[in-house]
């Protein structure tokens, strides 16, 4: 894909945390994990991603709408300074017992006044950056407004510390990244596959779970940023397995966690201008780089200057027009496209998706 980002999902942590819990193991998890990426790689040649072709529009629509309001509903709490659930979490049931609504609700109690200050500020600079002024300047169009809100967020957050102590962002409010002391500390985290687990039946159900789920998410994710494409290009679906495929066996090796393409990352992606999928290896590069050299840098990110940027996402993903041109091509258009919105909202990605497309191909 030109446009797509990949990397560990959401969606896949409750199966990675039972896959490991039911092998007893991490190394045997990853020996699963390196079978499930061949198995993507066959996925691929048997032509399996032919499937996405078959997503009805409204449902993939759907999709997008409900990330963007998932976007907005998870991201309040934060932008209030309330980060009791972790960052990037898209189920409606939280694994700290409170749902998306309740989680805004108690947030209301915990309002930081410096975090919500300090989101504001950086709203107002992604809607600045938005304007006609701004594009039409050689050279701050040249300038990412998200990353200029995170820098202004940070020193925002450091002037309080001289001017108004009781703004100041505390730590857990801010992000938190482990520290390496040098590349071989990092590289000592890598972890092998355990080969000998290979007569446990365990592992190849753990595998074809991992293969499919992660397939079909990536196969969603692709149909969404191939929507989104200014361009308008069509990715091949098959090639883009193998390729997962690939990333995933690698990934196996070496004692990584499973990869889907993403919806929310390639969203930002694209809103950032992006054009080829230079920018999405520059992306990983940069990230590599970033937590090697200047871990201390970005723990003092608030998640409130995050939240900013992916409120703003999460409304270009759910606008109001889309609602109205939905509407206007009819029920069998309108109904598969919210029941989808409701259903991943209520439930999480993958079990709304399903039963958008009941609905959906009903219509079909």
């Amino acid at each position: 894909s030109s446009l797509s980002v990949s990397g560990p999902a959401a969606g896949l942590t409750t199966i990675v945390l039972t896959s490991i819990d039911s092998l007893q193991s991490f190394e045997a998890f990853l020996f699963a994990l390196t079978l499930a990426g061949l198995l993507q790689i066959l996925l691929g040649f048997l032509k399996a991603g032919t499937l996405g072709n078959y997503f009805p529009a409204s449902v993939i629509k759907g999709m997008l709408a409900a990330i963007g309001l998932i976007l907005i509903l998870k991201q309040i709490p934060h932008a209030l300074g309330y980060d009791r659930d972790y960052e990037g979490d898209e189920s409606f049931f939280q694994p700290d017992g409170e749902n998306t609504f309740t989680e805004i609700l108690n947030s209301l109690d915990y309002i930081s006044p410096g975090a919500l200050l300090i989101c504001i500020i950086c709203i107002g600079i992604l809607l600045l950056w938005e304007s006609k002024w701004i594009k039409n300047n050689t050279f701050l169009n040249y300038i990412p407004g998200p990353l200029l809100a995170v820098l202004i967020g940070v020193l925002v957050n450091t002037a309080f510390t001289q001017l108004f102590p009781s703004l100041v962002v505390q730590a857990e409010h801010l992000v938190n990244i482990p520290k390496f002391e040098n590349w071989f500390a990092f590289t000592n985290q890598m972890q092998s596959p355990d080969f000998s687990v290979w007569n446990n039946p365990q592992i190849y159900i753990v595998a074809a779970t991992l293969a499919i789920v992660a397939s079909l998410e990536t196969l969603l994710s692709i149909e969404a940023a191939d929507k989104l494409d200014p361009y308008l290009r069509i990715t091949p679906l098959n090639k883009e397995l193998k390729a997962q495929g690939v990333g995933n066996l690698v990934a196996g090796l070496l004692g990584g966690l499973p990869i889907t393409a993403v919806v929310v990352r390639t969203t930002a992606n694209i809103t950032a201008g992006a054009r080829t999928k230079t920018s999405t290896i520059t992306h990983g590069l940069l990230l590599l780089i970033s937590v090697l050299l200047i871990p201390d840098l970005l723990n003092t990110i608030p998640l409130s200057a995050l939240a900013a940027i992916l409120l703003l996402v999460g409304y270009k993903l759910c606008k109001p027009e889309l609602f109205i041109q939905l509407y206007k091509k009819g029920y069998s258009q309108f109904i598969p496209f919210v029941v989808t919105i409701l259903a991943i909202l209520f439930t999480d990605l993958l079990i709304g998706i399903g039963i958008g497309l009941v609905v959906g191909l009903y219509f079909v």
